[in-house]
Formats: C-alpha cells, sequence, structure tokens
C-alpha cells in the first residue's frame, strides 16, 4: 500500500493513522469515467470496520485533541494547508479520473483548498465563551464552547475534497475528531488526501476514512451511537435518510442538499452575457452540481433569439478526455447517473422535449450524441 503511482491499486480503509485492511473481503471497483477502465480497487467496509473507525475517533478526541491547545490546532491546520498546496496537482488529477470532471475545474479546486484550512485554522484560537453580568455584583456566569466529538462527514462523487472541507476544516478547529465516508463513486483522493495528516503530524485517529457503498458503511456510520454528529452533502432523498438514522441516537445533523436554480431571463436583459450565463450553469462539470441553472425561463418575446444563440454555441461545445485542456465537456461520473440523466431524457421526451444532436469537435471516442439530458428541458417560456 506505500506504492506511490495509485494506478492498479487497492485502497484499505484509514484508522487511527495508517491504512488498514478492512475485515472483510469485499472490493468495489474504481472506474475512470472517460474510458471506463478500472484503475484502482477500494474496500467495501462493513458495520464492524465503520465501528473501528468511530472508536479511534472517540478514542482520540477523549484522549488527546479535545484537549489539544487552539494554538496547536492552527498550527497543525496550517501545515494540512501545506501539503495541500505541494500535492494539488496529483490530487486534482486523481479526482478527474475518479469522477471524469475537467482537469481545469479540480485543478482550481484543489488550489483553492488550501485557503479554507488556513481560514479555519485562523478561527481556531477565536472559539470562545462569554462572561455573563448577573443581578449580585459578587457573581457572574460564563459560557464556554466545547467541541461535540465525533463527526461524520459523508461527501458526494462531484468534488470529494472541496466539499469535504468545508466539513472537516471547522470541525478540527473546533476540537472535534473526524471519519470521513466519501462516495463509492470517487474516494481515491481522500484516502491519499489522508497521507498529509500524517505528514503534518495530526494524533493518529483525529482523521479517519471508510469507503464502500451508502447502503452499507454510510448506513452503518450514520446510525453509530458512537458519533455525535454527521454532516451530509447529496439528494433530498438521501438528506431525510440520513437525518432520520441520525436523529436515532440524537446526533446533530447537518445536510446540504441539492436543488433547481432556475435563470430568468426578460426582454432588456443583456442577451450575450445571459446566454453565456446559461451556458455555464448548465454545461460545467456536464450539469453535475447542486448549484446548476437547471433551468432557464425565457420571456416568449426573446425565446426565438435564446433558443437560436444557446443552438449554436451548444454545437462547438468540445466533447472529450477531461485530462485534455481543450476539453470543455466530460462525461458523467458513473454509471448510476448515467441512468438517472437518461430517465430524465425520457421524461423530458414524453414532455414535448426537442434533441438537438452536436457533431463532436474531439477525436476522443469521437461521435455525434444527444444534446447533453439536463439541456433537454433547459429552456422554457415565461409568459410575458
Amino acid at each position: 500500500m506505500e506504492q506511490n503511482n495509485t494506478s492498479g491499486k487497492d485502497y484499505g480503509l484509514y484508522i487511527e493513522g495508517h491504512y488498514a485492511e478492512p475485515r472483510g473481503s469485499a472490493r468495489l471497483p474504481v472506474i475512470n469515467p472517460a474510458t471506463g477502465e478500472t484503475w484502482a480497487t477500494i474496500s467495501d467496509a462493513s458495520a464492524q470496520d465503520v465501528e473501528q473507525a468511530v472508536d479511534a475517533a472517540r478514542g482520540c478526541f477523549e484522549s488527546t485533541w479535545s484537549r489539544t491547545s487552539p494554538g496547536t490546532r492552527a498550527r497543525l491546520l496550517s501545515r494540512l494547508a501545506e501539503c495541500l498546496e505541494r500535492r494539488s496537482a496529483e490530487l486534482a488529477e486523481i479526482e478527474v479520473r475518479d469522477n471524469g470532471k475537467l482537469l481545469r475545474e479540480m485543478s482550481a479546486q484543489l488550489k483553492s483548498l488550501p485557503g479554507w484550512y488556513r481560514y479555519y485554522a485562523g478561527l481556531a484560537d477565536k472559539i470562545h465563551g462569554e462572561t455573563v453580568p448577573l443581578e449580585r455584583e459578587s457573581v457572574f456566569a460564563y459560557t464556554l464552547r466545547e467541541p461535540l466529538g465525533v463527526v461524520a462527514c459523508i461527501t458526494p462523487w462531484n468534488s470529494p475534497l472541496l466539499l469535504g472541507a468545508w466539513k472537516i476544516a471547522p470541525a478540527l478547529a473546533a476540537g472535534n475528531t473526524i471519519v470521513i465516508k466519501p462516495s463509492e463513486h470517487a474516494s481515491v483522493s481522500t484516502l491519499e488526501f489522508a497521507r498529509c495528516f500524517e505528514e503534518a503530524g495530526f494524533p493518529a485517529g483525529v482523521f479517519n476514512v471508510v469507503t464502500g457503498r451508502g447502503s452499507g458503511a454510510g448506513d452503518a456510520l450514520v446510525r453509530s451511537r458512537g458519533v455525535d454528529c454527521v454532516a451530509f452533502t447529496g439528494s433530498g432523498n438521501a438528506g431525510a435518510a440520513v437525518a432520520t438514522a441520525a436523529v436515532g441516537h440524537f446526533a446533530e445533523v447537518i445536510l446540504e442538499l441539492g436543488g433547481k436554480s432556475p435563470n430568468i431571463l426578460f426582454a432588456d436583459a443583456p442577451l450575450d452575457a445571459a446566454v453565456a450565463g446559461i451556458l455555464a450553469g448548465i454545461f460545467a462539470a456536464s450539469g453535475q452540481t447542486c448549484i446548476a441553472g437547471s433551468r432557464a425561463l425565457v420571456q416568449r418575446s426573446i425565446y426565438d433569439q435564446v433558443i437560436a444563440r444557446l443552438r449554436e454555441r451548444v454545437e462547438t461545445i468540445r466533447l472529450g478526455n477531461p485530462l485534455l485542456a481543450e476539453t470543455e465537456m466530460g462525461p458523467l461520473a458513473n454509471e448510476p447517473q448515467y441512468h438517472k440523466v437518461q430517465s430524465y431524457v425520457e421524461i423530458a421526451s414524453q414532455e414535448g422535449a426537442r434533441q438537438w444532436v452536436i457533431p463532436s469537435q474531439s477525436s476522443y471516442k469521437a461521435r455525434s450524441v444527444p444534446i447533453p439530458p439536463h439541456a433537454l428541458h433547459l429552456v422554457k417560456e415565461l409568459e410575458a
């Protein structure tokens, strides 16, 4: 497990400061969505594996991390940021191979991550309570902010390390320990990121990674009575299930769920800029963003103009290998996502949507393809 090249690697779990073999033998393939090739495997953790990780996080919290001074936590978070800077190019490429997003998008995200950890490093020694005046002069009351304990983080496949940072950095700054379960479709970058905790000098058990299916490892993590808080990013249905499971043992729950974000165009809008905004909002990341502009409501008087401009630009989008600089749009991230989008294509077609055929602009698996499914119901009319 110590080889540097991730290709062909069989990943275990990351528990208590080292990579550990799971108790079971179940494995999941790591598939590059741009090529369909399996380039690594990950563990499909059991409930026992999850409890081992939670126990490691609990032990570190009670013995070490909750008692670590804010200044020390700040210094360690700063070192973590430094490691991320050194490994940003490597981790960005891993995420592209995991989820098929464009390298330039993942590179930009990874370059931004050190800033998040440095920001919370700066807050670590500013988490304090208040002195509260009372009626009697000789008596006073005070409040004290204390860490919750073990925080379970569940991240999706579209931006694992960025969405993870929004959970991990504040939790660590406040003195909590982490057990994170990335999506089974994009786990390798999180497993590799774990090395940075060793390099930065964090106590063993502060950061733990379990991998596997949501119905197995994810469910076991959310239901674990050793978890004090669950931070989840994903769909509304999954979020509801997470909240229901976590409330059974009174864990606090933080949900970041997807939604629909319409663009609204009126006749007085600057059309070139508006059309560029529609395209960027929905075609970036192949529409696989929780804040994607998945609808456009267009005033009737400019409807035909908007359709024409959209079609002209859509037909020139360069499809291809997400690792290449010239590629403007990569693949859907995984097979379940593909089938999900196809189901929306069917719904849209039944509701009267028209399909455009885009001539491929790339020699990479060159072919004519239907307009990306998210765009089939992209433009609707707003009654004037």
